[in-house]
């Protein structure tokens, strides 16, 4: 099948045009700046940026399916790097040029936690870009994954990220109690998901919560990845409502880790309510987390 890929440079779309490459696949990359890394007789890139339609026209002709993995955890306004004009502006161009060009599959990555109402900028614009997939009328599949883990190409990596502040800080700030729950996935089942997506009817428009078959806290994992570090944990424990004053304050200073929508994404937590679905109809066997650095 000749397949469609957005974000294929980032951190889970390495992932993924690496597993669409092993199962034949032809892809064909959308490239803005940032190469795959990745030679193969199977992958061909072309310039665009989803953010500027008139750069599509032509890329998607005759591919059979399009999957959209671009997004971002952090904005840059002065860049003109926004949620909206990512997920949203973004989804609506790809969504545009796949109806024109005949495209039969849309396979979109959205995430765990977005619906109406949300709390966060980024889970509302993750809901609206969905909203866009699924009023498009091309056949759809979803996936909200929670955080992912393992091995998987550049950019945000959630378990990297843990690694580098327990390396480097002398205190690991935790915040309030750090009992928030997450249901780590590996970026495994996420790719296979995907490439196993191109291939089945059942799972057409269904939206899937993907996550692993274990729930963690945030705190149980930092102490997983020190302890894979041979490192003690050293923390220190800073109350919500400090943060709550202090993040929107200091999210803008260049190097600080934290902004508050990822405040208030830490804070609700990120699990599934029904996580096994996702591995029975793809034929996936669920990964426990393992702190893979």
């Amino acid at each position: 099948m000749k397949v469609f890929v957005t974000g294929a440079s980032g951190y889970v779309g390495t992932a993924v045009v690496k597993k669409l490459l092993e199962r034949g696949h032809e892809v064909i990359v959308l490239q803005r700046s940032r190469k795959t890394g990745i030679n193969h007789p199977q992958l061909s890139l072309i310039a665009g940026d989803i953010t500027d339609r008139a750069s599509l026209p032509g890329g998607m002709a005759g591919c059979e399916a399009v999957i959209h993995l671009v997004g971002i955890i952090r904005e840059i306004p002065g860049r003109n790097i926004t949620m909206q004009r990512i997920h949203v502006e973004g989804t609506r161009n790809v969504v545009a040029e796949a109806r024109e060009a005949g495209v039969k599959r849309f396979l979109h990555m959205s995430a765990l936690g977005s619906r109406p109402g949300a709390v966060s900028s980024y889970h509302q614009s993750k809901w609206a870009a969905e909203e866009i997939v699924r009023q498009s009328g091309l056949a759809y599949t979803i996936f909200r994954p929670s955080v992912i883990f393992g091995q998987g190409g550049p950019g945000p990596n959630f378990v990297a990220q843990l690694a580098d502040l327990v390396r480097k800080a002398p205190l690991v700030p935790v915040i309030g109690d750090g009992s928030f729950q997450l249901q780590p996935v590996s970026i495994a089942s996420v790719a296979e998901g995907f490439a196993r997506g191109l291939e089945t009817t059942h799972t057409l428009n269904k939206v899937y919560e993907v996550g692993g078959p274990e729930r963690l806290s945030y705190l149980k994992i930092l102490e997983m990845v020190a302890e894979a570090l041979g490192k003690k944990l050293h923390k220190i424990h800073l109350p919500v409502g400090l943060m709550k004053f202090l993040v929107p304050l200091l999210q803008n200073v260049p190097g600080f880790p934290l902004t508050q929508d990822q405040l208030l994404m830490l804070l609700e937590g990120n699990v599934c309510e029904d996580w096994q679905t996702y591995y029975r109809d793809f034929g996936i066997e669920p990964e426990r987390f393992q702190v893979i650095l």
